[in-house]
């Protein structure tokens, strides 16, 4: 399946997918994710309307956004795209999903943006993250610890 714009039917389903990952992402309610859906950037699903198996959401520099690893990319280019998060549903690993959302964003940031960062846990380990992003071509430019003791490697390639 190609990716698709996320629509407003999609948002409940979002959520959910979120909530069952918040251990390796950040915790989002519906007026957090209304807020990114209209940040400058590329946001699509995967998998039905009201039903994705798949999403990612991606922001361009400028946007509002005070996370911390959003921040540190704004800190040091200019003209980029930063992943916030991307999630598969457990039962639509394996499918291709993830790398055909990375595959779209990089298709669309590679018209103006010379950088497109993402960041995966280290400390704890995500060592399923860490492989993925390998294998996408990022290489770590940095790392920096968050509140709570996480710890991130921050990654970044050309689109």
């Amino acid at each position: 399946m190609q990716p698709r714009p996320i629509e407003s039917a999609d948002h409940a389903a979002i959520l959910s997918l979120n909530a069952r990952f918040v251990a390796v992402l950040s915790p989002m309610d519906g007026a957090h994710l209304a807020h990114l859906l209209a940040q400058p950037g590329w946001h699509r699903a995967i998998g039905p309307v009201g039903a994705p198996h798949a999403f990612v959401l991606v922001l361009r520099e400028g946007a509002d956004y005070a996370s911390a690893n959003y921040r540190w990319f704004a800190d040091r280019y200019a003209r980029f795209a930063y992943i916030d998060r991307v999630v598969v549903a457990p039962e639509a690993r394996r499918a291709g999903h993830a790398a055909a959302l990375y595959a779209g964003a990089f298709t669309w940031a590679r018209k103006d943006v010379s950088v497109i960062g993402c960041e995966y846990d280290i400390a704890p380990p995500n060592p399923a993250s860490a492989a993925f992003h390998a294998a996408m071509d990022f290489v770590e430019v940095g790392r920096q610890h968050l509140p709570g003791g996480k710890q991130v490697a921050l990654q970044a390639r050309q689109p």
